[in-house]
């Protein structure tokens, strides 16, 4: 079998592959995202939300970027406080840069006349408190960062994620250089269990294995639950070699159940009249079987690419410095093209279609400021 782990000037090929293929399903996700929002306002809501659900069970994109991150940093090479400066502190700043930004957004927009109609067009989750009331929700929301997100960098709950795998990590990591590859499957397996709770818990009973009134989430195998178990799979995926061709045998018909679970199980809590919120995402949650089933084959089925063409390898390499750049900006450059989009093609490109468009405006801005700024861009973009 040929070895895919080629090094391009430091970086894993397979590797720029996921993150790229990542970054367009994460964008497309929030392109998918305009279309849940819209459907109350939309002449067409019907079409919106058959759209936006075919469309967004197939975007789920976090866990990718979760694996990556283990196959990345696991087991850590340096002092837990070594780490803890280089990681975090490149997150934070450009956290707080963007966030700051994206909440006095509508404020400078509503001064230079934007009606609330377009504010709504391209933030349709955020526009009531920040456009009826903008300085008074901004400030409120700053105040509120050490705690939570607002509604208007929704996409920002992420950093408050990465943060807690970071402070994770170097304990982590203690026990996964030691492990044996068996441990780690048992770890594995137990984890793959944990999956299904969230179906469990939505339709059965909220309390399982010693959680209860007083002990609400920590329940027997909660140690083993959550996004750790995507850290070590992406860990482990990294260090261990399958044949291409058994891996597509496997990941092409475990992608699609895994999309078909995902899509039906969704539409059918739709089709609840009295469905919550909670019920709305139950199926597209990121520690759920059907999801771990989707980005699981995608990074296999990325792992097994070979690109020989060596500006294609440059390029997909600068994703790694772009990437958390790429992830802050683009939701300034989600509305407006997916509104262009909805005036000239068939509704059902538009979030494919938009998402491309989105992907690279997003990286050129984030390319070109690196380089007029240079490496001090890194405060902004992390």
């Amino acid at each position: 079998m040929k070895n895919t782990l080629l090094e391009n000037n430091g970086h894993i090929v397979w590797m720029d592959v996921v993150r790229v293929v990542a970054l367009f399903m994460l964008v497309a996700c929030h392109c998918a995202t305009q279309f849940s929002w819209s459907v109350d306002w939309a002449p067409n809501p019907e079409q919106l939300s058959f759209w936006g659900s075919l469309w967004g069970s197939m975007l789920r994109p976090v866990p990718i970027f979760v694996m990556l991150t283990g196959a990345l940093l696991l087991p850590v090479k340096t002092s837990a406080s070594a780490f803890y400066k280089k990681r975090i502190t490149r997150v934070v700043a450009p956290f707080f840069i963007w966030t700051l930004l994206y909440c006095f957004y509508p404020l400078v927009t509503k001064a230079l006349g934007m009606e609330r109609e377009t504010l709504f067009s391209l933030f349709p989750y955020a526009v009531k408190d920040f456009y009826d009331a903008p300085m008074k929700t901004a400030l409120e929301s700053l105040a509120n960062i050490p705690l939570n997100f607002n509604t208007i960098n929704l996409h920002l709950w992420y950093v408050y994620l990465l943060v807690g795998l970071y402070l994770y990590i170097p304990i982590f990591s203690c026990w996964v250089e030691k492990a044996s590859d068996r441990e780690k499957r048992i770890f594995l397996g137990i984890w793959a269990i944990t999956l299904l709770l969230p179906y469990y818990n939505t339709f059965c009973n909220t309390y399982i294995w010693g959680s209860c009134t007083w002990n609400m989430h920590f329940h027997a195998l909660y140690y083993f639950a959550g996004w750790n178990g995507y850290l070590l799979l992406g860990h482990y995926i990294r260090n261990h070699k399958w044949d291409s061709r058994k891996v597509l045998c496997v990941c092409i018909p475990m992608l699609l159940a895994g999309y078909f679970i995902t899509y039906l199980g969704h539409n059918w809590t739709l089709s609840i009249p009295s469905h919550t919120e909670e019920m709305y995402e139950l199926f597209w949650t990121n520690n759920s079987l059907s999801v771990m089933m989707m980005n699981v084959s995608i990074f296999l089925i990325c792992k097994c690419a070979v690109v020989n063409n060596e500006k294609i390898k440059r390029l997909i390499a600068n994703s790694t410095l772009c990437c958390f750049g790429i992830y802050m900006v683009h939701f300034f450059f989600v509305g407006p093209i997916v509104n262009t989009c909805m005036k000239f093609m068939h509704i059902g490109m538009v979030i494919p279609i938009s998402a491309i468009f989105t992907l690279i405006a997003s990286w050129a801005f984030v390319a070109i400021a690196y380089r007029l700024i240079g490496p001090k861009a890194k405060w902004i973009f992390g």
